[in-house]
């Protein structure tokens, strides 16, 4: 694999919802998409309106970006939070059984795990492995802003999971061959380590670069675009998309994409890895 160079990991901004409504004067325009292969959720949807409040946590509103639904992903959800200051969750997960996946986009989040604390800056992540116990909390001055995955665990005997917790501007992106590190991925869980039966990642492409072929497989995705603007390729359509806005891939739905704009696409990307085929 190449390697990247210093120009190419600069420090990049992270889009996050900071919801309100626009004036009544605004005309309704909308890149909202429902099919059966895929839902786009355009940044403009991500309003008060259709924020959600959880039980568990004090001083945040959520805005939920997947859900297991019939005719939608099977395997995950994916929720923004905000977190005001002094907000927060003495027990974030309901269910013992569903492990998450934190990642910061704006302010600062305290996760305590099994008592010892770790503080969350823009770029900093968190795997919390099921049953294990946490919390989570705003001591900044300024509302915290990150992605929560959840999904419910198939753990594998003998590869146990294990919290992990860093910031991906501390991981190194593989380039994909032969593309001189124009399209490269940042994995923030260890693909090699079968603790883990997901993958959280971020996929940057520079201006002009693409998938140059479409990728049609059974791993459902959920991309948050993070930075920039791209067209993807979703089934048998052409959708252009841009910084804060959400894509759903049903398994199988074939997907390409190239970067347009002066800066980097870059987006925060789920893809399951169930362990095998159940009949």
């Amino acid at each position: 694999m190449s390697e990247t160079t210093a120009a190419q990991r600069v420090e990049a901004p992270y889009y996050a919802p900071h919801g309100g409504h626009p004036p009544q004067s605004d005309l309704l325009t909308d890149r909202a998409i429902v099919t059966e292969a895929y839902t786009v959720i355009p940044r403009g949807v991500m309003k008060d309106i259709v924020t959600s409040v959880f039980p568990e946590w004090t001083g945040t509103r959520a805005w939920v970006l997947n859900r297991p639904v019939a005719g939608g992903a099977t395997t995950f959800a994916q929720h923004i939070l905000e977190v005001l200051p002094g907000g927060g969750a003495e027990k974030p997960e309901p269910q013992e059984e569903v492990a998450g996946f934190l990642f910061v986009m704006e302010g600062e989040l305290t996760v305590i795990h099994e008592g010892e604390s770790h503080v969350l800056t823009p770029g900093g992540f968190a795997f919390v492995p099921a049953g294990s116990g946490w919390s989570a909390k705003n001591d900044g001055g300024e509302p915290a802003r990150f992605h929560w995955f959840r999904k419910r665990a198939e753990p594998l005997e003998g590869h146990p999971a294990r919290f992990a917790v860093g910031n991906e501007r501390d991981v190194e992106p593989g380039s994909m061959p032969g593309t001189d590190g124009r399209w490269r991925t940042t994995r923030m869980l260890d693909p090699q380590d079968l603790g883990y039966d997901f993958g959280v990642n971020i996929v940057t492409f520079e201006p002009g670069a693409s998938i140059p072929f479409a990728e049609t497989h059974i791993m459902e995705h959920g991309l948050y675009v993070l930075q920039g603007k791209g067209v993807y390729r979703l089934n048998a359509d052409w959708v252009e998309v841009q910084e804060g806005d959400y894509m759903s891939l049903r398994a199988f739905c074939p997907q390409a994409c190239y970067a347009g704009g002066p800066e980097p696409f870059r987006y925060l990307l789920y893809k399951d890895q169930n362990r095998q085929v159940m009949l």
